[in-house]
Protein backbone atom coordinates (compact mmCIF):
# COMPACT_ATOMS: atom_id res chain seq x y z
CA UNK A 1 0.00 0.00 0.00
CA UNK A 2 1.55 3.22 -0.70
CA UNK A 3 2.42 5.49 2.26
CA UNK A 4 2.39 9.87 2.61
CA UNK A 5 5.95 10.77 3.29
CA UNK A 6 6.56 12.59 6.45
CA UNK A 7 9.67 13.77 8.16
CA UNK A 8 10.19 12.28 11.59
CA UNK A 9 10.53 15.28 13.77
CA UNK A 10 9.46 18.67 13.28
CA UNK A 11 12.67 19.92 14.58
CA UNK A 12 15.72 21.13 12.18
CA UNK A 13 19.06 20.11 13.58
CA UNK A 14 20.05 21.28 17.38
CA UNK A 15 22.16 24.44 16.90
CA UNK A 16 24.63 23.32 18.85
CA UNK A 17 24.66 19.23 16.96
CA UNK A 18 28.79 19.68 15.81
CA UNK A 19 29.87 20.25 19.62
CA UNK A 20 27.20 17.10 20.56
CA UNK A 21 28.16 15.01 17.82
CA UNK A 22 31.72 15.54 19.10
CA UNK A 23 30.96 14.91 22.27
CA UNK A 24 28.88 11.78 21.69
CA UNK A 25 31.97 10.69 18.92
CA UNK A 26 29.66 10.50 16.44
CA UNK A 27 27.98 12.22 13.53
CA UNK A 28 25.81 15.13 13.07
CA UNK A 29 23.57 12.23 11.02
CA UNK A 30 23.03 10.58 14.15
CA UNK A 31 22.61 13.82 16.59
CA UNK A 32 19.67 15.06 14.20
CA UNK A 33 18.20 11.83 13.94
CA UNK A 34 18.06 11.17 18.02
CA UNK A 35 16.94 15.05 18.34
CA UNK A 36 14.05 14.11 15.93
CA UNK A 37 12.72 11.37 18.37
CA UNK A 38 12.99 13.58 21.19
CA UNK A 39 16.25 13.12 22.95
CA UNK A 40 18.15 16.30 23.85
CA UNK A 41 21.14 16.98 25.18
CA UNK A 42 24.34 15.39 25.50
CA UNK A 43 23.35 13.40 28.72
CA UNK A 44 20.08 12.13 27.39
CA UNK A 45 21.59 11.41 24.07
CA UNK A 46 24.68 9.33 25.65
CA UNK A 47 22.11 7.32 27.57
CA UNK A 48 19.77 6.42 25.08
CA UNK A 49 23.78 4.82 22.61
CA UNK A 50 25.03 3.57 25.88
CA UNK A 51 21.66 2.26 27.90
CA UNK A 52 24.06 0.58 31.00
CA UNK A 53 21.72 -1.17 33.75
CA UNK A 54 22.89 0.91 36.43
CA UNK A 55 20.62 3.91 34.59
CA UNK A 56 17.23 1.27 35.53
CA UNK A 57 15.33 3.41 37.62
CA UNK A 58 14.34 1.97 41.05
CA UNK A 59 11.86 -0.87 40.72
CA UNK A 60 9.93 -0.05 43.74
CA UNK A 61 8.51 2.68 41.03
CA UNK A 62 6.29 -0.48 40.29
CA UNK A 63 3.09 0.14 41.96
CA UNK A 64 2.84 -2.73 43.98
CA UNK A 65 6.07 -4.37 43.55
CA UNK A 66 8.05 -3.77 47.24
CA UNK A 67 4.63 -5.59 48.68
CA UNK A 68 4.74 -8.29 46.63
CA UNK A 69 8.29 -9.37 46.95
CA UNK A 70 7.73 -8.92 50.43
CA UNK A 71 4.48 -11.26 50.61
CA UNK A 72 6.35 -13.77 48.89
CA UNK A 73 9.27 -13.81 50.91
CA UNK A 74 6.57 -14.25 54.14
CA UNK A 75 5.34 -17.26 51.99
CA UNK A 76 8.39 -19.07 51.69
CA UNK A 77 9.33 -18.18 55.28
CA UNK A 78 6.51 -20.30 56.36
CA UNK A 79 7.15 -23.26 54.47
CA UNK A 80 4.48 -22.76 52.00
CA UNK A 81 4.24 -24.89 48.28
CA UNK A 82 4.85 -22.08 45.40
CA UNK A 83 3.42 -22.32 42.27
CA UNK A 84 4.08 -19.64 39.25
CA UNK A 85 0.65 -19.71 36.70
CA UNK A 86 1.99 -18.36 33.65
CA UNK A 87 0.42 -17.58 30.14
CA UNK A 88 0.82 -19.68 26.68
CA UNK A 89 2.49 -16.72 24.66
CA UNK A 90 6.49 -15.47 25.01
CA UNK A 91 6.12 -13.52 27.23
CA UNK A 92 4.34 -15.65 29.65
CA UNK A 93 6.88 -18.49 28.93
CA UNK A 94 9.81 -16.62 29.19
CA UNK A 95 8.67 -15.22 32.48
CA UNK A 96 7.65 -18.61 33.68
CA UNK A 97 11.41 -19.66 33.20
CA UNK A 98 12.66 -16.91 34.94
CA UNK A 99 11.01 -17.09 38.31
CA UNK A 100 11.84 -20.82 37.71
CA UNK A 101 15.57 -20.49 37.11
CA UNK A 102 15.67 -17.98 40.01
CA UNK A 103 14.67 -19.85 42.48
CA UNK A 104 16.67 -23.05 41.02
CA UNK A 105 19.81 -20.41 41.49
CA UNK A 106 18.34 -19.70 45.40
CA UNK A 107 18.53 -23.65 45.25
CA UNK A 108 14.29 -24.24 45.60
CA UNK A 109 12.19 -25.62 43.16
CA UNK A 110 9.07 -24.17 42.44
CA UNK A 111 6.19 -25.62 40.45
CA UNK A 112 4.46 -24.15 37.77
CA UNK A 113 1.34 -24.09 35.56
CA UNK A 114 1.12 -23.09 31.87
CA UNK A 115 -2.39 -22.91 30.47
CA UNK A 116 -3.74 -25.14 27.86
CA UNK A 117 -4.80 -22.46 24.93
CA UNK A 118 -7.26 -24.81 23.41
CA UNK A 119 -8.43 -26.51 26.52
CA UNK A 120 -8.15 -23.52 29.15
CA UNK A 121 -8.02 -20.56 27.14
CA UNK A 122 -5.94 -17.23 28.92
CA UNK A 123 -5.66 -16.36 32.25
CA UNK A 124 -6.67 -18.68 35.81
CA UNK A 125 -9.20 -21.01 35.69
CA UNK A 126 -11.12 -22.21 39.06
CA UNK A 127 -10.82 -26.21 37.58
CA UNK A 128 -6.98 -25.65 37.79
CA UNK A 129 -6.35 -23.50 40.65
CA UNK A 130 -8.99 -26.20 42.93
CA UNK A 131 -6.44 -29.18 41.84
CA UNK A 132 -3.38 -27.36 42.19
CA UNK A 133 -5.11 -27.18 45.95
CA UNK A 134 -5.40 -30.97 46.23
CA UNK A 135 -1.71 -31.45 45.10
CA UNK A 136 -0.59 -29.16 48.46
CA UNK A 137 0.23 -26.13 46.20
CA UNK A 138 -0.93 -23.02 49.00
CA UNK A 139 0.52 -19.98 47.16
CA UNK A 140 0.42 -18.44 43.89
CA UNK A 141 2.09 -16.49 41.80
CA UNK A 142 1.34 -14.96 38.07
CA UNK A 143 3.25 -13.74 35.73
CA UNK A 144 1.68 -11.68 32.21
CA UNK A 145 -1.85 -12.37 33.76
CA UNK A 146 -4.41 -12.24 36.29
CA UNK A 147 -5.15 -8.96 36.54
CA UNK A 148 -8.71 -9.24 35.45
CA UNK A 149 -9.13 -12.77 36.89
CA UNK A 150 -11.43 -11.88 39.90
CA UNK A 151 -13.09 -15.39 39.88
CA UNK A 152 -10.04 -17.76 39.95
CA UNK A 153 -8.54 -15.55 42.31
CA UNK A 154 -10.87 -15.10 44.70
CA UNK A 155 -11.64 -18.83 44.48
CA UNK A 156 -7.88 -19.26 45.53
CA UNK A 157 -8.11 -17.15 48.73
CA UNK A 158 -11.04 -19.32 49.49
CA UNK A 159 -8.96 -22.31 49.71
CA UNK A 160 -6.42 -20.42 51.92
CA UNK A 161 -3.70 -19.60 49.26
CA UNK A 162 -1.67 -16.85 49.13
CA UNK A 163 -1.61 -14.94 45.93
CA UNK A 164 0.69 -12.79 44.16
CA UNK A 165 -0.55 -11.08 41.28
CA UNK A 166 2.38 -9.61 38.89
CA UNK A 167 0.93 -8.10 35.49
CA UNK A 168 1.32 -6.03 32.85
CA UNK A 169 -2.06 -5.67 31.41
CA UNK A 170 -4.25 -3.00 31.69
CA UNK A 171 -6.03 -2.90 35.02
CA UNK A 172 -9.93 -2.98 34.78
CA UNK A 173 -11.75 -0.65 37.38
CA UNK A 174 -11.97 -3.61 39.71
CA UNK A 175 -8.83 -5.87 41.20
CA UNK A 176 -8.30 -8.81 41.83
CA UNK A 177 -8.79 -9.59 45.85
CA UNK A 178 -4.79 -10.97 45.94
CA UNK A 179 -2.49 -10.50 48.84
CA UNK A 180 -0.42 -8.47 46.42
CA UNK A 181 -0.93 -7.02 42.96
CA UNK A 182 2.21 -5.53 41.25
CA UNK A 183 1.48 -3.64 37.57
CA UNK A 184 3.08 -1.10 36.06
CA UNK A 185 -0.07 0.26 34.56
CA UNK A 186 -1.57 0.85 37.57
CA UNK A 187 -1.61 4.57 39.62
CA UNK A 188 0.24 7.26 37.56
CA UNK A 189 2.17 6.12 34.85
CA UNK A 190 5.86 5.45 35.45
CA UNK A 191 8.95 5.08 34.20
CA UNK A 192 7.94 1.06 33.77
CA UNK A 193 4.74 1.85 32.36
CA UNK A 194 5.84 -0.32 29.02
CA UNK A 195 7.71 -3.50 30.83
CA UNK A 196 6.12 -6.54 29.16
CA UNK A 197 4.99 -9.59 31.36
CA UNK A 198 8.80 -10.57 31.75
CA UNK A 199 10.19 -7.30 32.74
CA UNK A 200 8.16 -7.27 35.77
CA UNK A 201 8.92 -11.06 36.37
CA UNK A 202 12.65 -10.27 36.67
CA UNK A 203 12.09 -6.65 38.54
CA UNK A 204 9.82 -8.63 41.24
CA UNK A 205 12.75 -11.42 41.65
CA UNK A 206 15.17 -8.94 41.97
CA UNK A 207 13.23 -6.94 45.16
CA UNK A 208 12.56 -10.45 46.49
CA UNK A 209 16.40 -11.37 45.92
CA UNK A 210 17.95 -10.32 48.95
CA UNK A 211 14.86 -11.50 51.42
CA UNK A 212 15.53 -15.04 50.89
CA UNK A 213 17.75 -16.74 52.95
CA UNK A 214 21.33 -17.15 51.70
CA UNK A 215 23.22 -14.65 49.52
CA UNK A 216 21.41 -13.01 46.81
CA UNK A 217 21.80 -14.40 43.48
CA UNK A 218 23.14 -12.79 40.42
CA UNK A 219 19.99 -12.14 38.22
CA UNK A 220 21.94 -10.69 35.16
CA UNK A 221 22.36 -13.92 33.36
CA UNK A 222 17.95 -13.80 32.85
CA UNK A 223 18.27 -10.70 30.79
CA UNK A 224 18.47 -13.47 27.73
CA UNK A 225 14.59 -14.28 28.78
CA UNK A 226 13.51 -11.11 29.29
CA UNK A 227 15.13 -9.67 26.07
CA UNK A 228 13.18 -12.54 24.31
CA UNK A 229 9.68 -11.86 25.72
CA UNK A 230 10.42 -8.24 25.47
CA UNK A 231 10.96 -8.33 21.96
CA UNK A 232 8.13 -11.21 21.31
CA UNK A 233 5.48 -8.98 23.35
CA UNK A 234 6.28 -5.89 20.84
CA UNK A 235 5.94 -3.27 23.80
CA UNK A 236 8.14 0.04 23.18
CA UNK A 237 11.88 -0.48 22.99
CA UNK A 238 12.24 2.68 24.81
CA UNK A 239 13.31 4.06 28.20
CA UNK A 240 13.51 0.54 30.62
CA UNK A 241 12.65 -1.62 28.05
CA UNK A 242 15.84 -0.65 25.98
CA UNK A 243 18.24 -0.64 29.14
CA UNK A 244 16.71 -4.27 29.49
CA UNK A 245 16.82 -5.57 26.01
CA UNK A 246 19.61 -4.12 24.66
CA UNK A 247 22.00 -6.15 27.70
CA UNK A 248 19.82 -9.26 26.94
CA UNK A 249 20.73 -8.97 23.49
CA UNK A 250 24.51 -9.53 24.21
CA UNK A 251 23.27 -12.79 25.90
CA UNK A 252 21.63 -14.25 23.26
CA UNK A 253 24.30 -13.43 21.09
CA UNK A 254 26.58 -15.56 23.52
CA UNK A 255 24.27 -18.31 23.41
CA UNK A 256 25.51 -20.05 26.80
CA UNK A 257 21.72 -20.83 27.50
CA UNK A 258 21.51 -24.11 25.63
CA UNK A 259 17.98 -23.76 24.46
CA UNK A 260 19.09 -20.45 23.04
CA UNK A 261 21.96 -21.63 21.29
CA UNK A 262 19.48 -24.28 19.70
CA UNK A 263 16.97 -21.79 18.83
CA UNK A 264 19.25 -19.83 17.07
CA UNK A 265 21.01 -23.21 15.35
CA UNK A 266 17.23 -24.49 14.03
CA UNK A 267 16.84 -20.78 12.86
CA UNK A 268 19.85 -21.12 10.36
CA UNK A 269 21.72 -18.59 12.45
CA UNK A 270 25.43 -19.77 14.00
CA UNK A 271 25.41 -19.89 17.40
CA UNK A 272 27.09 -16.98 18.62
CA UNK A 273 25.31 -14.88 15.93
CA UNK A 274 24.57 -11.30 16.79
CA UNK A 275 21.01 -11.14 16.42
CA UNK A 276 18.71 -7.71 16.62
CA UNK A 277 15.24 -7.41 17.69
CA UNK A 278 13.40 -7.75 14.28
CA UNK A 279 15.63 -11.26 14.21
CA UNK A 280 14.65 -12.28 17.14
CA UNK A 281 11.03 -11.08 16.61
CA UNK A 282 10.71 -12.79 13.16
CA UNK A 283 12.92 -15.80 13.86
CA UNK A 284 13.38 -16.86 16.93
CA UNK A 285 10.40 -16.10 19.03
CA UNK A 286 7.77 -17.48 16.48
CA UNK A 287 9.18 -20.99 17.16
CA UNK A 288 8.74 -20.49 21.21
CA UNK A 289 5.17 -19.42 20.22
CA UNK A 290 3.89 -22.12 17.91
CA UNK A 291 4.23 -24.32 20.71
CA UNK A 292 1.65 -22.72 23.03
CA UNK A 293 -0.69 -21.68 19.81
CA UNK A 294 -1.08 -25.22 18.82
CA UNK A 295 -1.45 -26.19 22.26
CA UNK A 296 1.56 -27.24 24.28
CA UNK A 297 3.72 -24.61 25.79
CA UNK A 298 5.55 -27.11 27.64
CA UNK A 299 7.77 -27.55 25.41
CA UNK A 300 8.79 -24.04 25.14
CA UNK A 301 9.50 -24.06 28.89
CA UNK A 302 11.32 -27.23 28.86
CA UNK A 303 13.84 -25.59 25.85
CA UNK A 304 14.51 -22.95 27.43
CA UNK A 305 15.32 -24.42 30.99
CA UNK A 306 17.00 -27.34 28.96
CA UNK A 307 20.18 -28.20 30.81
CA UNK A 308 22.63 -28.95 27.56
CA UNK A 309 22.56 -28.35 24.01
CA UNK A 310 22.38 -32.39 23.80
CA UNK A 311 18.79 -32.28 25.66
CA UNK A 312 17.27 -29.08 23.79
CA UNK A 313 18.42 -29.49 20.27
CA UNK A 314 15.67 -32.18 20.07
CA UNK A 315 13.49 -29.81 21.35
CA UNK A 316 13.73 -26.82 19.29
CA UNK A 317 13.63 -28.95 16.40
CA UNK A 318 10.23 -30.36 17.51
CA UNK A 319 8.97 -26.37 17.61
CA UNK A 320 10.46 -25.80 14.62
CA UNK A 321 8.50 -28.68 12.86
CA UNK A 322 5.72 -27.30 14.53
CA UNK A 323 5.86 -24.01 13.53
CA UNK A 324 6.17 -25.19 10.00
CA UNK A 325 2.69 -26.65 10.43
CA UNK A 326 1.53 -23.36 12.01
CA UNK A 327 2.86 -21.17 8.92
CA UNK A 328 1.09 -23.24 6.91
CA UNK A 329 -1.81 -22.78 8.79
CA UNK A 330 -1.68 -19.48 8.77
CA UNK A 331 -0.97 -18.87 5.09
CA UNK A 332 -4.45 -20.81 4.48
CA UNK A 333 -6.04 -18.48 6.96
CA UNK A 334 -4.44 -15.52 5.45
CA UNK A 335 -5.63 -16.24 1.69
CA UNK A 336 -9.48 -17.01 3.19
CA UNK A 337 -9.24 -13.47 5.11
CA UNK A 338 -7.73 -11.36 2.64
CA UNK A 339 -10.60 -12.56 -0.12
CA UNK A 340 -13.25 -11.65 2.93
CA UNK A 341 -11.25 -7.91 3.45
CA UNK A 342 -11.52 -7.89 -0.49
CA UNK A 343 -15.29 -8.15 -0.74
CA UNK A 344 -15.50 -5.81 2.14
CA UNK A 345 -13.11 -3.21 0.88
CA UNK A 346 -16.33 0.22 2.12
CA UNK A 347 -16.34 -0.84 5.50
CA UNK A 348 -13.93 0.56 7.79
CA UNK A 349 -13.44 -1.70 10.11
CA UNK A 350 -13.36 -5.60 9.22
CA UNK A 351 -14.57 -8.42 11.39
CA UNK A 352 -13.62 -11.50 9.86
CA UNK A 353 -15.11 -15.00 10.78
CA UNK A 354 -13.92 -18.41 9.18
CA UNK A 355 -15.35 -21.37 12.15
CA UNK A 356 -12.09 -23.68 11.08
CA UNK A 357 -9.85 -21.01 11.85
CA UNK A 358 -6.83 -22.15 14.66
CA UNK A 359 -7.70 -19.71 17.68
CA UNK A 360 -3.95 -19.76 17.70
CA UNK A 361 -3.26 -18.01 14.74
CA UNK A 362 -5.91 -15.37 13.77
CA UNK A 363 -3.80 -13.21 15.33
CA UNK A 364 -1.01 -12.93 13.43
CA UNK A 365 -3.30 -12.86 10.55
CA UNK A 366 -5.33 -10.20 11.57
CA UNK A 367 -1.69 -8.30 11.82
CA UNK A 368 -1.54 -8.93 8.14
CA UNK A 369 -4.86 -7.82 7.16
CA UNK A 370 -3.93 -4.55 9.07
CA UNK A 371 -0.97 -4.51 6.53
CA UNK A 372 -2.32 -4.78 3.41
CA UNK A 373 -5.67 -2.50 4.08
CA UNK A 374 -4.81 -0.39 6.64
CA UNK A 375 -7.67 -0.47 8.78
CA UNK A 376 -8.70 -1.71 12.29
CA UNK A 377 -9.34 -5.58 11.64
CA UNK A 378 -10.90 -8.37 13.68
CA UNK A 379 -10.41 -11.70 13.07
CA UNK A 380 -13.08 -14.54 14.61
CA UNK A 381 -13.10 -18.28 14.83
CA UNK A 382 -15.53 -20.83 16.70
CA UNK A 383 -12.98 -23.58 18.76
CA UNK A 384 -14.51 -26.48 20.22
CA UNK A 385 -13.80 -25.78 23.32
CA UNK A 386 -15.45 -22.33 23.47
CA UNK A 387 -18.90 -23.54 24.50
CA UNK A 388 -20.30 -22.37 21.02
CA UNK A 389 -19.23 -18.84 21.76
CA UNK A 390 -16.82 -17.49 18.54
CA UNK A 391 -13.51 -16.43 20.12
CA UNK A 392 -11.67 -13.42 18.04
CA UNK A 393 -8.21 -11.48 18.13
CA UNK A 394 -8.14 -8.01 16.83
CA UNK A 395 -5.27 -5.55 15.23
CA UNK A 396 -5.44 -1.87 14.42
CA UNK A 397 -3.59 0.58 13.14
CA UNK A 398 -1.70 3.69 14.86
CA UNK A 399 -4.72 6.06 14.80
CA UNK A 400 -7.62 3.90 15.82
CA UNK A 401 -7.45 2.73 20.02
CA UNK A 402 -8.53 -0.86 19.41
CA UNK A 403 -9.43 -1.38 23.09
CA UNK A 404 -11.57 1.72 23.27
CA UNK A 405 -13.23 0.60 19.93
CA UNK A 406 -14.64 -2.64 21.46
CA UNK A 407 -15.59 -0.70 24.62
CA UNK A 408 -18.00 1.10 22.35
CA UNK A 409 -19.36 -1.93 21.11
CA UNK A 410 -19.03 -4.05 24.69
CA UNK A 411 -22.46 -4.58 24.76
CA UNK A 412 -22.48 -7.32 22.20
CA UNK A 413 -19.29 -9.00 23.45
CA UNK A 414 -19.22 -11.30 25.97
CA UNK A 415 -16.17 -10.48 26.82
CA UNK A 416 -12.54 -8.88 25.69
CA UNK A 417 -9.17 -7.27 26.54
CA UNK A 418 -5.75 -6.07 25.43
CA UNK A 419 -4.87 -2.35 24.63
CA UNK A 420 -4.64 0.16 21.72
CA UNK A 421 -3.20 -2.24 18.91
CA UNK A 422 -4.37 -5.20 19.87
CA UNK A 423 -7.01 -7.11 21.69
CA UNK A 424 -9.06 -10.31 21.84
CA UNK A 425 -12.76 -10.96 22.22
CA UNK A 426 -15.56 -13.78 22.66
CA UNK A 427 -18.87 -12.92 21.24
CA UNK A 428 -21.70 -15.09 20.71
CA UNK A 429 -22.65 -16.30 17.06
CA UNK A 430 -25.87 -14.41 17.13
CA UNK A 431 -24.22 -11.21 17.35
CA UNK A 432 -21.81 -11.38 14.44
CA UNK A 433 -23.51 -9.15 11.80
CA UNK A 434 -24.37 -6.53 14.36
CA UNK A 435 -20.57 -6.49 15.33
CA UNK A 436 -19.72 -6.10 11.99
CA UNK A 437 -22.53 -3.27 11.43
CA UNK A 438 -21.21 -1.28 14.83
CA UNK A 439 -17.87 -1.88 14.56
CA UNK A 440 -17.51 -0.16 10.78
CA UNK A 441 -19.81 2.76 12.03
CA UNK A 442 -17.38 3.14 15.24
CA UNK A 443 -14.47 3.56 13.12
CA UNK A 444 -16.27 5.79 11.13
CA UNK A 445 -17.31 7.86 13.93
CA UNK A 446 -13.90 8.06 15.24
CA UNK A 447 -11.44 8.47 11.66
CA UNK A 448 -14.06 9.73 9.65
CA UNK A 449 -15.79 7.98 6.44
CA UNK A 450 -12.85 8.30 4.31
CA UNK A 451 -10.15 5.43 4.33
CA UNK A 452 -6.41 6.21 5.69
CA UNK A 453 -3.31 6.07 4.36
CA UNK A 454 -0.34 4.72 6.25
CA UNK A 455 2.25 7.55 6.75
CA UNK A 456 5.77 6.60 6.48
CA UNK A 457 8.07 8.45 8.74
CA UNK A 458 11.43 9.83 7.40
CA UNK A 459 15.31 10.62 9.18
CA UNK A 460 16.47 12.53 6.67
CA UNK A 461 17.50 12.57 2.83
CA UNK A 462 20.58 10.47 2.30
CA UNK A 463 22.78 10.94 -0.70
CA UNK A 464 24.64 7.84 -2.31
CA UNK A 465 27.99 8.96 -1.63
CA UNK A 466 27.12 9.33 2.10
CA UNK A 467 26.48 5.74 2.47
CA UNK A 468 29.42 3.91 3.78
CA UNK A 469 29.95 1.27 6.73
CA UNK A 470 31.42 4.06 9.05
CA UNK A 471 27.51 4.97 8.77
CA UNK A 472 26.48 1.77 9.33
CA UNK A 473 28.06 1.16 12.09
CA UNK A 474 26.86 4.75 14.05
CA UNK A 475 23.26 3.11 13.17
CA UNK A 476 24.08 -0.04 14.57
CA UNK A 477 24.27 2.29 18.04
CA UNK A 478 20.48 2.92 17.74
CA UNK A 479 19.22 -0.33 17.88
CA UNK A 480 17.33 -2.51 19.62
CA UNK A 481 14.74 -1.47 16.89
CA UNK A 482 11.10 -1.70 17.42
CA UNK A 483 7.94 -0.07 18.86
CA UNK A 484 8.15 3.60 20.15
CA UNK A 485 12.22 3.15 18.19
CA UNK A 486 11.83 2.61 14.51
CA UNK A 487 14.22 1.48 12.58
CA UNK A 488 15.70 4.60 10.88
CA UNK A 489 14.02 5.25 7.17
CA UNK A 490 16.19 7.69 4.61
CA UNK A 491 14.82 9.30 1.19
CA UNK A 492 16.99 8.70 -2.01
CA UNK A 493 17.03 12.33 -3.94
CA UNK A 494 16.06 11.28 -7.43
CA UNK A 495 18.04 8.19 -8.38
CA UNK A 496 17.84 5.87 -11.99
CA UNK A 497 17.04 2.13 -11.48
CA UNK A 498 19.59 0.58 -13.87
CA UNK A 499 18.86 -3.46 -13.19
CA UNK A 500 15.50 -4.91 -12.06
CA UNK A 501 15.01 -8.84 -11.44
CA UNK A 502 12.70 -10.30 -9.35
CA UNK A 503 13.25 -13.62 -7.25
CA UNK A 504 11.55 -16.25 -4.77
CA UNK A 505 9.87 -19.08 -5.00
CA UNK A 506 6.81 -17.38 -6.55
CA UNK A 507 9.20 -14.57 -7.85
CA UNK A 508 7.58 -12.39 -5.30
CA UNK A 509 10.32 -10.05 -4.60
CA UNK A 510 12.29 -7.37 -6.72
CA UNK A 511 16.18 -6.93 -6.35
CA UNK A 512 17.11 -3.28 -8.20
CA UNK A 513 20.43 -1.55 -8.92
CA UNK A 514 19.99 2.43 -8.58
CA UNK A 515 22.49 5.11 -9.75
CA UNK A 516 22.90 8.14 -8.43
CA UNK A 517 23.59 10.39 -11.55
CA UNK A 518 25.02 13.46 -9.57
CA UNK A 519 28.38 10.71 -8.53
CA UNK A 520 27.64 7.94 -10.55
CA UNK A 521 27.58 5.73 -7.11
CA UNK A 522 25.27 2.19 -7.59
CA UNK A 523 23.88 0.41 -4.94
CA UNK A 524 21.62 -2.26 -4.78
CA UNK A 525 18.49 -2.86 -3.13
CA UNK A 526 15.37 -5.71 -2.00
CA UNK A 527 11.98 -4.82 -2.03
CA UNK A 528 10.16 -7.57 -0.23
CA UNK A 529 6.86 -9.05 -1.45
CA UNK A 530 6.15 -5.81 -3.85
CA UNK A 531 7.04 -7.50 -6.92
CA UNK A 532 3.02 -6.88 -7.74
CA UNK A 533 3.49 -2.91 -7.52
CA UNK A 534 7.23 -2.49 -8.15
CA UNK A 535 7.30 -3.93 -11.86
CA UNK A 536 9.20 -3.76 -14.44
CA UNK A 537 8.18 -0.43 -15.65
CA UNK A 538 10.51 0.65 -13.28
CA UNK A 539 13.62 -0.28 -15.32
CA UNK A 540 15.16 3.00 -16.75
CA UNK A 541 12.88 5.55 -14.70
CA UNK A 542 14.28 8.06 -12.21
CA UNK A 543 12.14 7.74 -9.40
CA UNK A 544 13.25 8.46 -5.26
CA UNK A 545 13.17 5.43 -2.93
CA UNK A 546 12.55 5.23 0.94
CA UNK A 547 14.86 2.72 2.53
CA UNK A 548 17.23 1.43 4.99
CA UNK A 549 20.61 0.92 4.75
CA UNK A 550 21.85 -2.53 5.76
CA UNK A 551 25.05 -4.22 5.44
CA UNK A 552 24.28 -7.28 4.00
CA UNK A 553 26.41 -10.59 4.43
CA UNK A 554 25.15 -13.13 2.21
CA UNK A 555 27.60 -15.61 1.14
CA UNK A 556 30.13 -14.20 3.94
CA UNK A 557 31.02 -11.32 2.07
CA UNK A 558 29.84 -8.09 3.57
CA UNK A 559 28.58 -5.06 1.07
CA UNK A 560 26.31 -2.20 1.78
CA UNK A 561 22.14 -3.14 0.63
CA UNK A 562 19.48 -1.08 0.74
CA UNK A 563 16.01 -1.96 2.06
CA UNK A 564 13.89 -0.63 -0.15
CA UNK A 565 10.16 0.78 1.84
CA UNK A 566 8.50 2.78 -0.76
CA UNK A 567 9.08 4.47 -3.93
CA UNK A 568 7.78 7.62 -5.51
CA UNK A 569 7.80 7.45 -9.73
Amino acid sequence: MPCIWKPRGEKTAPPDAARLADELEVSELIVEILANRGLSGAEEMDRFLSPLLRHMAPPSEIPGLTDGAETLARGLAEGRTLCVWGDYDVDGITATALVKEFFALHGMDVRHHLPNRMEEGYGLNVPHIEKLHSEGVNMLLTVDCGISDMEAVARARELGMIVVVSDHHLPGETLPDADAVCDPRLGEEGPYADLAGVGVALLLMAALNPLLPGEPVDWRPLLDLVALGTIADVVSLTGQNRILVKNGLLLIKDARRPGMAALKVVSDYERQAELGAGQIGFNIAPRINAAGRMGDPEKALNLLLAKDFDTAMPIAEELNAINLERRRQEQEIADEAMQQAESMRQRAGLVLYGDHWHPGIIGIVASRVVERFYRPTLLLCAPEASGGLLKGSGRSISEFNLYEGLQAVGDLLEGFGGHKQAAGLTVSPDNLEALRRRFHDHVVETLGPEPLTPTLKLDHELGFANINNTLLKELELLQPYGMGNPEPVFATKPVKVVEYATFGREREHVKIVLEDPETGTRLSGKAWRSAKTLTREAYGRTMRFAFTPKIDRFRGIPKIDLRIRDWIF
